[in-house]
């Protein structure tokens, strides 16, 4: 037997190529790729080659089941990585989570800046801190800070702490969406992209929403600014929203306690490992 760990752009071609060549043998696959937002036709194709796909997320095994391909919901990994949500909070600090590659971070930056600017204009006892996935993302960014330093502070690598002490967050999309949910924090999703990689993603992408919880609850529990959507003055008066109204927190945290509820389904590793031993009885 085998077991493939996603990264589905070689897992799912060694996949083909194994059970070309050795038909007899188990295939399993741990961490579903995002076939459900980009290529559902692909589904049929997988069942010819796996044995077994094992989920993260609860919506995707009704989706492989469907097309003949056995699947199961082991948890999310992240439910057991996040630290316990605190209650102690800075009233006054945003974080910004600008992404992890260098195109979104020169695209999404100035965005979530000029957001901090509109927000300094009513509000100057606010600060910012920017959470930087590498020292030459965090170069960028404070090339861009030069003249707008003081308000902000750059960390490297501490993005999951500033989750705990942050009282608001501008979220680019991807894994930080969820785990800011998961941290009970408050937030805006920030995203734009050229827009001819815009306009190629929108007609094969298949989701109503790009974050995460929103994908999860089938709804916009956070706000989502994207491509001409993202103007600054629209996405501060938003966080001011989340800043001072306690009722919009409280729905929003809600939100993310049923988002966590649905991830969560004990220890996902160990559940993962005990779907493939039985797969393999």
């Amino acid at each position: 037997a085998v077991v493939l760990i996603d990264y589905p752009g070689f897992n799912l071609r060694l996949a083909r190529a194994l059970r070309k060549k050795l038909p007899s043998l188990k295939i399993l696959y741990y961490v579903s790729p995002q076939v459900w937002a980009w290529n559902r036709r692909r589904i049929v194709k997988m069942g010819r080659w796996l044995d077994l796909m094992l989920c993260i997320f609860p919506f995707e095994p009704v989706l492989y089941n469907t097309s003949g391909l056995k699947a199961i919901f082991v948890g999310h990994p992240l439910t057991e990585e996040m630290q316990a949500p605190t209650d102690i909070r800075d009233p006054r600090l945003i974080g910004l989570f600008p992404g992890s590659r260098q195109r979104e971070v020169r695209k999404i930056f100035p965005i979530m800046q000029a957001t901090a600017s509109e927000l300094l204009q009513t509000d100057p006892g606010l600060h910012f801190e920017v959470a930087a996935a590498s020292e030459s993302l965090a170069k960028i960014i404070r090339k861009d800070l030069r003249d707008d330093a003081a308000k902000f502070s750059v960390i490297l690598g501490g993005a999951r702490d500033l989750m705990q002490r942050a009282s608001v967050a501008l979220v680019a999309s991807g894994t930080a969406t969820l785990e800011a949910a998961l941290s009970k924090l408050p937030f805006v999703l920030v995203y734009r992209v050229a827009w001819l990689t815009y306009f190629a993603a929108r007609a094969v992408v298949r989701v109503k929403y790009i974050g995460m919880p929103n994908i999860l609850a089938d709804r916009e529990i956070a706000p989502e600014f994207i491509q001409h959507q993202a103007r600054p003055a629209q996405i501060a008066l938003t966080v001011r929203r989340l800043l001072s109204d306690r009722s919009e927190r409280t729905r929003m945290l809600n939100h993310f306690d049923s988002v966590a509820k649905r991830l969560s389904l004990g220890e996902a590793g160990t559940n993962a490992a005990d779907a493939i031993i039985a797969a393999l009885r």
